[in-house]
């Protein structure tokens, strides 16, 4: 039986004379560590590292939610730190991240076995030691056992968290760690295993897909209607590094069976467009008998990639700062050029959904 992680805190409403509980998450798209942003999160010439300033403009955002979750596509395998191929980023990533807001992480990623075993058990390790929730990549079947589903307790609403990739890029998984690829076999034991312990909504993160492609694939479409035949009540899928359709069902003004086929980019140095960002997506979620999805909305994040006295830096740009912030964060005119593009690519893509207008400049 997997163990049920509870977090603190809690929000209600009144609705029909009763209290419903309420419940809001966040999703973040890939998590990368180019050797640019490694270089950028070098303090000056030394042998330490600092990501705040990345997600400086993010923090109010993420904290306000309950959950926020993202994608972790490098490992914490310690130094020598080095991007694509075989991603190694500083610990202090996961320190940023923290920091952010981010509490649970998924981690069945391509890359996920970049620095073979030795690596993949230090990430666990990194992550652990500093109360970051992780998922999907296990150091053995008996942690898998005890922690897998991921059952998650806030707000008195219980989740169930799945998360599967396709592949991890040819790299065999080093007995006894695991790595969840995607078997459609594995699901339904996974989702048998999940409804033992009675969860309220059941979410599954699936690393899927083809790079660079706007439009899911047939592949996708099949496997969003085996999960949702199996139960699971919503999907969030990342991989492909740019943003790709959300689907839903919309009835009685709730949403019903959301599929976001991938969320894009998090954080990268990848500047083409359409890649130099991504969208964070926020579910809330409702409970008095049932469970229901009361809200879906989106907020694209541009990575903007700033440079100061000979050095780059990173910062994620949310679409909805004021005009005024505009001056503070310096953009050049190409670059607030390529910021706008990519947000009105963004709302054209996806104009199905509510935008978020969360903003809140942090003191």
């Amino acid at each position: 039986m997997a163990l049920i992680a509870v977090l603190s805190g809690g929000a209600f409403a009144q609705t029909g004379g009763e209290q419903a509980k309420i419940l809001r998450i966040v999703f973040a798209g890939d998590i990368m560590g180019h050797d640019s942003q490694i270089a950028a999160a070098r303090v000056d010439s030394s042998d330490s590292y600092d990501y705040r300033e990345c997600f400086q403009y993010l923090e109010p955002y993420l904290r306000d939610a309950d959950i926020a979750l993202g994608n972790l596509e490098v490992t914490h395998a310690g130094p020598p730190f080095k991007g694509y191929p075989r991603f190694s980023s500083p610990d202090e990533l996961c320190d940023a991240l923290l920091g952010a807001g981010f509490n649970v992480l998924v981690n069945a990623n391509n890359h996920a076995l970049d620095r073979g075993k030795e690596g993949f058990e230090r990430t666990q390790q990194i992550l652990d030691e500093r109360g970051m929730i992780l998922t999907g990549s296990f150091v053995s079947p008996e942690q898998k056992e005890l922690s897998y589903p991921l059952i998650l307790e806030k707000n008195e609403i219980r989740l169930a968290l799945l998360n599967y990739t396709y592949g991890t890029n040819g790299l065999v998984v080093d007995t006894p760690n695991i790595v969840n690829y995607i078997d459609t076999v594995l699901i339904r034991q996974d989702l048998r295993k999940a409804k033992l312990v009675d969860p309220d909504f059941i979410i599954a993160c699936v690393h899927w897909g083809k790079e660079y492609q706007r439009e899911e694939n047939s592949i996708q479409n099949s496997l969003a209607e085996l999960l949702f035949e199996q139960g699971v009540d919503a999907i969030i899928g990342s991989h492909p590094h740019v943003i790709q359709p959300v689907e839903f069902e919309l009835r009685d003004s709730l949403y019903h069976q959301p599929v976001v086929y991938s969320l894009g980019n998090f954080v990268s140095n990848q500047r083409d467009r359409y890649r130099n960002g991504g969208i964070i997506v926020g579910l809330e979620l409702m409970k008095t008998d049932a469970t229901v999805i009361t809200g879906l909305d989106y907020l694209p994040v541009y990575v903007h990639k700033p440079k100061r006295d000979e050095k780059y830096s990173f910062q994620m740009v949310p679409s909805n700062i004021p005009d005024e912030m505009i001056g503070k964060i310096g953009f050049t005119e190409e670059e607030k050029a390529s910021y706008l593009e990519f947000c009105e690519d963004t709302r054209e893509q996806l104009s199905n959904i509510p935008q978020s207008y969360f903003y809140q400049e942090k003191d």
